[in-house]
Order: structure tokens, then sequence, then C-alpha cells
């Protein structure tokens, strides 16, 4: 069995995020990536544009909450929510509340 330390892992992101990857595996034709991000209170991501993935995304939310728009439906999630995203579907998280986000990803395909 493998341990890893949140805090021991490289952080990537910038001001409206961080992210830390915690596990990434290829196998054959597919990949499975699992992670934590916190989305910072007032922010959207991405930036600019959307967000598409060539995995199907599965994600819980830890704590605060977040609107997301995907197409023209918005969907606000909080903590204890979970969330699939297919693969390939366009969408951006936005965090309107006054305290950060947080959330573990899963991504496989």
């Amino acid at each position: 069995m493998d341990v890893l330390k949140l805090a021991d892992l490289q952080e990537e992101g910038n001001d409206s995020y961080s992210m830390k990857t915690v596990f990434q595996e290829a196998v054959g034709d597919s990949s499975v990536k699992v992670g934590r991000v916190i989305i910072r209170a007032g922010e959207t991501v991405p930036l600019t544009g959307v967000s598409k993935h060539r995995e199907n995304e599965y994600s819980i939310i830890l704590k605060g909450s977040l609107v997301t728009e995907i197409g023209d439906e918005k969907i606000r999630i909080t903590a204890g929510d979970a969330t699939f995203i297919p693969k390939g579907e366009e969408h951006v998280a936005t965090n309107d509340g006054e305290e950060d986000c947080e959330l573990v990803f899963v991504l496989v395909g």
C-alpha cells in the first residue's frame, strides 16, 4: 500500500485555484488520475473558456460550494455532493461563496 501526504505533493495552479495530483496511472489505453482541487472564493475555473476532458470526471465536494455551468444549465453543488461529468462535456465552475471550495476528483478514461 502507498500512503502519500498532500502536504508533500507538488501544487499546481494560479490565483484562482490550487491542485495536487495524488495518483496517476496509465493502464493500456486507459488512465486514472486522482487529486484534490481548491477553488478560491469568488473565482471561476477556468479563467476563460471551458474545461473539457478526455476522461470521465467524478468529484466529491468536501467543503464550500460551486455553481457549475454545463451548456445552458447552472447547477449548485455543495459539501457532501458528488458529481459525474462525462468525457468531452464542456463545463465551468464558479465559487460564488465566501469560503474556498475543496473537492476530490477522479478522472477515468
